[in-house]
């Protein structure tokens, strides 16, 4: 597995909390990360439709915070941007005439489910701020 989709939502969301009065745009952002700006705006559209972030478009644009970072959790963060299972994924054509294979996907799901649970409860109440605050 080699999804980085939540390292970089997390990595946007501390910039941002670290400097919650100013406009960060996807460049700048992106310079800290060290990847293209395009793959920056595709998170920042996600965590925005999450109502984790407000953007502005323009010569004075950004993005900032939605709310104060002690009311962000990093468990909503996760939730946004997840988009495979912690543990991959399926097998997509097991052979039905197999007694592992017709069965696997029903208890694959189950176990994804719950490791996925364990994930966001692990995750918890932790803010964005106490995170953030590791950093000077």
């Amino acid at each position: 597995m080699n999804n980085t989709r939540f390292a970089t939502a997390i990595h946007i969301m501390t910039l941002l909390a670290k400097s919650p009065q100013e406009w960060l745009t996807s460049e700048w952002i992106a310079g800290s990360i060290n990847v293209n700006p395009v793959i920056i705006r595709k998170e920042i559209s996600v965590l925005r439709e999450a109502g984790l972030i407000i953007s502005r478009q323009g010569k004075e644009g950004g993005s900032q915070l939605g709310k104060n970072a002690e009311l962000i959790t990093i468990s909503e963060i996760y939730k946004a941007v997840k988009n495979t299972e912690v543990l991959g994924k399926k097998n997509q054509n097991p052979n039905p005439a197999c007694s592992v294979g017709k069965e696997i996907n029903v208890h694959l799901n189950t176990l994804f489910e719950e490791t996925d649970h364990l994930v966001v409860k692990f995750l918890g109440d932790r803010s964005l701020q106490e995170f953030a605050d590791q950093f000077e």
